[in-house]
C-alpha cells in the first residue's frame, strides 16, 4: 500500500486485496472465495430464486445459502462454491500461465457484462 496526502488527509492506496491489506491469513484463497460468492449472489438474483430453491439447485442446505448470501463463506471451499456456480448454470474456466514474477498468483477474471 502507498500513502499520499490529499487535501490534508493521509489517504492509503489499497493492494486491490482488501484481505490483505487488513492483514487476514489466507488474503488470496479469501479473495477468490469472495469473487465466487459474489458471482453466486448476482446468479440467484438474476434466476429470482429463493433461498430454498439456490440451495436445492446448489446442493445446500437453506441456512448455508443464507449465510453465503450474507457473506459468511467460511464453511464452504472453494471448490464447493464452484460447484454451485455450475449447478446455477455458470462455466468455470482455470488457465495456467507461466507467471511474470517468481511466485505466481490466482484470480477470478469476470466476462465483461453488458451495460444498463
Amino acid at each position: 500500500m502507498t500513502k499520499r496526502i490529499v487535501e490534508g488527509i493521509e489517504v492509503e492506496t489499497g493492494s486491490g486485496n482488501v484481505f490483505a491489506d487488513l492483514g487476514l491469513p489466507n488474503a488470496e484463497k479469501l479473495k477468490i472465495k469472495s469473487a465466487l460468492v459474489i458471482e453466486i449472489t448476482r446468479a440467484v438474483r438474476k434466476l429470482g430464486l429463493t433461498q430454498d430453491e439456490a440451495g436445492h439447485r446448489m446442493g445446500i442446505p437453506q441456512p448455508k445459502v443464507s449465510a453465503l448470501l450474507r457473506g459468511d463463506f467460511t464453511n464452504l471451499s472453494e471448490r464447493k462454491l464452484m460447484d454451485c456456480l455450475n449447478r446455477l448454470g455458470y462455466d468455470i474456466e482455470i488457465k495456467v500461465k507461466p507467471a511474470e514474477e517468481p511466485v505466481g498468483r490466482v484470480r477470478i477474471a469476470k466476462e465483461a457484462r453488458p451495460g444498463p
